[in-house]
């Protein structure tokens, strides 16, 4: 059996086998399977958690799970990212007739042929991309979810150089690889601290012989970090949210109501004046954000009726009421989203797409919403000025 990819580590009494995988690679697979029946491991680590193990194992189940649901959960932001990803992955399929991530399925599939213990060795994606946010400011955040969005719908092809890249990358890294050289210091959560949480799982795996399955670009560095002591609560740990979002979040719509109300005791008639404009701008705009979505005339109404009052509290959003309107009529599940990287590809299946048609009830019923916000507060103070 050939050794290439393959490191070999003793931690104490444990002898770690670490395999630089290629999550693009058909040969990663066959000799994840190689080694593991050759060297009958007590213990085999995947790069994998826990949710994105359920994606792989059970993924008939998660196509089936209600998209509201997996709101409610707070898992949006996984969902996005997972979406993003399974783009990327879906063009390399396309492409080179490859399916990334066999080499883990191949490392489950071992696990119970051999009976050795199966570990799940990765960081929580969302903890990994929580502490990405609270690391890159405003203007990197525009311009990540700019990117994510893109990478969503992009139709560029990869080129045979950056397949050969992604040799030696894991999924994540490539996906985010652009990013990463704009804002270097997101190499710390995205690498350096999983590099850290897969050594310290790694080493602590049952038993004597432990077999991992690794993307080849985390090897170096759990080399260098294996016999470093490192605590998985606190590489676990979420930033705490800056608090000045949420202070300017309900300062903006407590001022203009305070100055609506006070217009409506010094002069009751521009009060009126003030209320209509802030319904008609908040809510006109709306709705003309989720008839740009083509929008069901419901999801339209309601874009329009919420608008107004989902701009006064923080915690609502007019696109979360008319995308719930939409979606009603026309019900997403996980399974649209694993054809949006294809339906995207032509103006009918982008459209046609469910779950496309209610991202984009929900984010330009939102940006109708903030413009109408922006103009409307705008027209209240000037209404205010003029008045009193």
């Amino acid at each position: 059996m050939q050794e290439e990819n393959i490191t070999r580590l003793q931690y104490g009494d444990k002898e770690l086998i670490l395999i630089g995988t290629a999550h693009v690679s058909k040969r990663s697979a066959e000799q994840v399977k190689e080694v593991i029946d050759a060297e009958q491991p007590d213990s085999i680590c995947i790069e994998l958690d826990a949710q994105r193990y359920q994606s792989v194992t059970e993924n008939s189940k998660w196509k089936e799970t209600d998209i509201f649901k997996v709101i409610k959960e707070k898992k949006s932001s996984l969902l996005l990212m997972n979406l993003a990803i399974s783009s990327f992955q879906n063009r390399l399929a396309d492409q080179f007739g490859i399916k990334p991530g066999q080499e883990m399925i191949q490392g489950i599939e071992s696990a119970k042929e051999t009976g050795a213990e199966l570990v799940l060795a990765d960081r929580n994606i969302q903890v990994t991309f929580s502490r990405i946010w609270g690391n890159i400011g405003l203007w990197g955040k525009v311009q990540l979810l700019s990117s994510v969005f893109f990478s969503i719908f992009s139709k560029e092809t990869i080129s045979e150089e950056d397949l050969e890249k992604m040799k030696s990358q894991d999924t994540l890294s490539a996906v985010m690889d652009d990013f990463t050289k704009a804002f270097p210091r997101l190499k710390t959560p995205l690498i350096d601290e999983r590099d850290q949480y897969l050594a310290q799982k790694i080493k602590e795996a049952p038993g004597k012989k432990i077999v991992a399955v690794l993307g080849a670009a985390h090897i170096p560095g759990i080399t260098k970090e294996i016999h470093n002591e490192h605590d998985l609560e606190k590489l676990s740990e979420v930033p705490p949210k800056s608090k000045w979002p949420k202070i300017i979040g309900w300062a903006i719509p407590l001022i203009i109501i305070g100055i609506i109300a006070y217009t409506f005791i010094a002069n009751p008639a521009a009060g009126i004046d003030q209320t209509i404009s802030w319904i008609l701008w908040n809510g006109t705009l709306a709705a003309i954000g989720a008839t740009i979505a083509f929008g069901h005339p419901l999801a339209i109404l309601t874009a329009f009726v919420a608008a107004p009052i989902s701009s006064l509290n923080p915690l609502v959003a007019a696109g979360w009421f008319s995308g719930l309107t939409q979606a009603s009529i026309r019900k997403p599940n996980i399974g649209d989203f694993e054809t949006l990287s294809k339906d995207v590809f032509t103006v009918k299946g982008f459209w046609d797409n469910k779950v496309t048609r209610v991202l984009l009830v929900v984010v330009l019923t939102n940006l109708g919403s903030s413009l109408g916000t922006f103009i409307g507060g705008a027209d209240v103070i000037r209404l205010f000025f003029e008045n009193i």
